[in-house]
């Protein structure tokens, strides 16, 4: 199969990216699932119903989320409707949608599942890695599916690593997503699973982490709020990670970053 995986969407510049290029390139390179992050998709914290819709119908098979799943309130009921949204795994016990979900493409299954990591997370989260792992035994690859992907949202890439090689030859995917930085470690594991630590983000680079510059710089030198973060409108980077896996035993074999316009040096297979 080609997978797509597409990181964090970041405010309108993130979803114009991935609206103006996402269906082009699931023709151009032959797609057969996408992933796209939409964590911060709306004003840079959560997602409303209207804009998972629209990242939807540019071609994503699946929206993910994170952290800031329920910051925009209207989710809580949307994430019930809609099966193709996935919340993390480890989230509350309570709370609404599925953190795993296994979709069918032209006869093949894909799961896509979601851990938020604990280090470094300003809220206490259950513990990523049994979550993970239940579900993994559960729907084995290359049997109960043909793909993995694993979006594994954290900040510390120690703990990305560690998740990575936990799953390694049961997953064909565990891709980082939360830092809005693109990693340079695109690899296979031993064990067959490719594996990046960040996909970086859809969103405006020239900025920080894809705030327009000014309040972050003003927090980081006074110490002192002034205003609101926004997310920053210029010219967005459509970042994530293409990979190619044998339908018979779901693991991968190729593993390419993709960085498309913007600020960052073009990346594609």
């Amino acid at each position: 199969m080609r997978l797509l995986f597409l990181g964090d969407v970041m405010g309108r510049a993130g979803r114009s990216a991935v609206a103006e290029r996402l269906p082009a390139l699931r023709t151009e390179w032959g797609l057969d699932f996408v992933v796209v992050n939409g964590e911060n998709a709306s004003s840079g914290a959560g997602i409303t119903a209207d804009h998972a819709k629209k990242l939807l119908a540019a071609g994503a098979d699946c929206v993910t989320l994170g952290d800031h799943a329920f910051d925009q309130k209207e989710m809580l009921q949307f994430i019930e409707t809609e099966p193709r949204i996935v919340r993390p795994l480890n989230y509350a016990r309570t709370a609404p949608g599925k953190g795993a979900r296994v979709f069918t493409v032209g006869g093949r299954k894909v799961l896509v599942l979601q851990a938020l990591g604990q280090v470094f997370m300003k809220r206490p989260f259950d513990d990523p890695f049994s979550a993970v792992d239940q579900v993994l035994k559960a729907m084995p690859l290359g049997g109960a599916v043909q793909a993995t992907i694993l979006d594994i949202h954290c900040e510390a890439t120690s703990e990305k690593m560690a998740m990575g090689h936990w799953c390694d030859g049961r997953a064909s995917l565990v891709v980082g997503t939360h830092t809005h930085v693109p990693t340079g470690d695109a690899q296979i594991l031993r064990g067959g699973t490719a594996y990046l630590s960040d996909a970086g983000m859809c969103g405006d680079y020239d900025s920080v982490i894809g705030m327009e510059k000014t309040e972050p710089l003003r927090r980081f030198i006074t110490q002192m709020p002034k205003g609101r973060f926004e997310p920053a409108g210029g010219p967005a980077t459509l970042a994530g990670v293409y990979v190619e896996t044998d339908d018979r035993t779901g693991l991968a074999q190729r593993i390419v970053p993709v960085r498309l316009g913007g600020r960052l040096q073009e990346s594609r297979p």
